[in-house]
């Protein structure tokens, strides 16, 4: 049974301006089923949305902070008690197997439970001064009105990534969720005024990139969104950090990646096999942190290679709901970009190692499949081989069960391969050798690292962002996140009763005075 959203948003305590659910939200399992329907937000009701966050952040960022930090407490109190409530809509709305589904919840969980001790650590400086009857002090002070447009792969994780941070630091939103899980984002909307944020601290707005997303950025030149944060391509990064930085704002992006793993010959190769294997076909390769590059060394490439085949040919595909390793994709759109991508990727040179490419149906069977194919969007896993530096398949992300697998004989040549498509999200090495391990640390350009783990996984309590082409050196979660939605304040307290200037006035100890710099007198 479905479920409807007639309201848009929620804004100074009524629902108001609603608009017919028109739009449908199916599950990418079976397309025949309904999940919902909801309405497309206009540029007048984002602009409405953004106007009653600038009205509630007059009262909201003073509240003290340790008691914004209850209301972030309750909400992951919400949370917790309807995490398989949540799980089982987030697997019927985007096709994530149900193991996942959970993880992705708790995520949500453990994130509250971190930002709940941050309301009582928002910590300035006091700064000792060089001048006498003055102090020096710093604090942090919310940014204001925070514009989040997040994606569909972890459409309750990745929000709270922003979210919690933000409505702790005294920010208010207005949040645009992918069009891809409308119903889990109003879902989870719900839990948000039900653990007591006041009308307008907290606003959803809905619809595709182009539209409600292009409206809420065009929110930045007007002077109604003080913050954007944004997690999706590339491409559309670049865009939104143009706009932010022609109001000299600093974005906060996290992008795609063309995440390697490296595996040694000194590697414990079970457990490389393991992280490889969920690195690559997690959530059917549908995460900013999927591997993108598999670089063995010659020692064990073949070896390797073929294990891992081995284990994707006995792989188990489809319905999410029982034990698979991947299901759908999350919309047909996103299919549809995997194979395009796979047609004008793959060129002739390349050698596709598993079965086929493309899209799983009865036409064009897996064998291990679980459900119906003709009735959801799933597709072949697929490993090439024969890629080299100049082709667009390793120089662009491919976001889906997709992966290129290199060779390498020396580590500074594996590292060249790690590197050298310019993006800079997640990477692994798998090593028994430590000196290899703090080489490649020292020598990756993306922004995480895992040694002997996946390039997939985070925690709430560590930073996570990437360089070059995956975001702007950003950070979420942990600490780190709080420098997004918070401006430093300096204060300069001086009751001397007199004017005192800096290095005018400050007495220093006299020093060697022998040296005269030539023609100084």
């Amino acid at each position: 049974m479905g479920a409807s959203i007639t309201a848009y948003t929620r804004i100074r305590g009524q629902d108001q301006t609603q608009y017919p659910s028109q739009h449908a939200s199916t599950n990418p399992a079976c397309f025949t089923d309904l999940v919902g329907t909801y309405p497309v937000t206009p540029l007048e009701g984002v602009e409405a949305a953004c106007l009653a966050a600038r009205e509630a952040f007059k009262s909201w960022s003073q509240v003290p902070a340790p008691l914004r930090g209850n209301l972030i407490y309750n909400l992951g109190q919400l949370v917790r008690e309807n995490k398989v409530t949540l799980a089982q809509w987030l697997t019927r709305e985007m096709g994530k197997p149900s193991a996942e589904a959970l993880g992705s919840v708790q995520e949500v969980i453990d994130t509250c439970d971190f930002f709940l001790g941050e309301g009582r650590r928002l910590y300035g400086q006091t700064v000792p001064s060089e001048m006498g009857n003055k102090k020096l002090f710093t604090y942090r002070r919310p940014v204001g009105v925070c514009g989040i447009i997040t994606a569909g792969n972890f459409p309750i994780a990745v929000p709270a990534w922003y979210v919690i941070p933000a409505l702790l630091c005294g920010n208010t939103i207005v949040w645009k969720p992918s069009e891809d899980a409308p119903i889990l984002a109003y879902l989870f909307c719900q839990l948000v005024e039900k653990a007591g944020f006041p009308a307008g601290v907290f606003s959803m707005i809905l619809g595709d990139g182009p539209t409600t997303g292009a409206a809420l950025v065009s929110m930045i030149p007007k002077g109604l969104i003080n913050k954007i944060g944004f997690t999706g391509s590339t491409a559309v990064g670049q865009m939104i950090g143009r706009v932010a930085g022609e109001q000299l704002q600093v974005p906060c992006l996290e992008l795609g990646g063309k995440n390697p793993l490296l595996v040694t010959e000194k590697a414990n190769l079970d457990l490389a096999l393991d992280g490889a294997y969920w690195s690559a076909f997690g959530t059917a390769g549908q995460r900013c942190t999927s591997l993108g590059v598999l670089i063995l060394h010659d020692q064990i490439y073949d070896q390797f290679l073929e294990r891992l085949l081995a284990r994707v040919d006995q792989m188990v595909i489809g319905d999410p709901t029982q034990k698979v390793a991947y299901g759908p994709l999350i919309s047909e759109r996103f299919l549809h970009n995997l194979i395009t991508a796979q047609k004008e990727l793959i060129q002739p040179h390349h050698q596709v190692l598993t079965r086929t490419i493309g899209q799983i149906t009865r036409a064009n069977p897996w064998p291990n499949f679980v459900g119906d194919p003709d009735v959801g969007y799933f597709a072949h896993p697929v490993i090439v081989a024969g890629v080299n530096k100049t082709d667009a398949l390793y120089q662009q992300e491919t976001f889906g069960p997709m992966i290129t697998v290199v060779r390498y004989h020396e580590l500074e040549e594996g590292l060249g391969w790690a590197n050298d498509h310019g993006y800079g999200l997640s990477s692994a090495i798998y090593t028994t050798d430590p000196s290899q391990a703090f080489y490649f640390q020292e020598h990756i350009t993306a922004g995480m690292v895992s040694i002997n783990n996946s390039t997939s996984g985070a925690e709430a309590h560590m930073p996570f962002g990437g360089n070059g082409y995956s975001g702007n050196g950003s950070r979420q979660s942990g600490i780190w996140v709080l420098d997004q939605f918070t401006r430093w304040q300096s204060v300069n307290w001086d009751y001397a009763d007199k004017l005192q200037l800096a290095q005018i006035d400050t007495v220093y100890q006299a020093g060697d005075t022998a040296f005269r710099v030539p023609g100084c007198g």
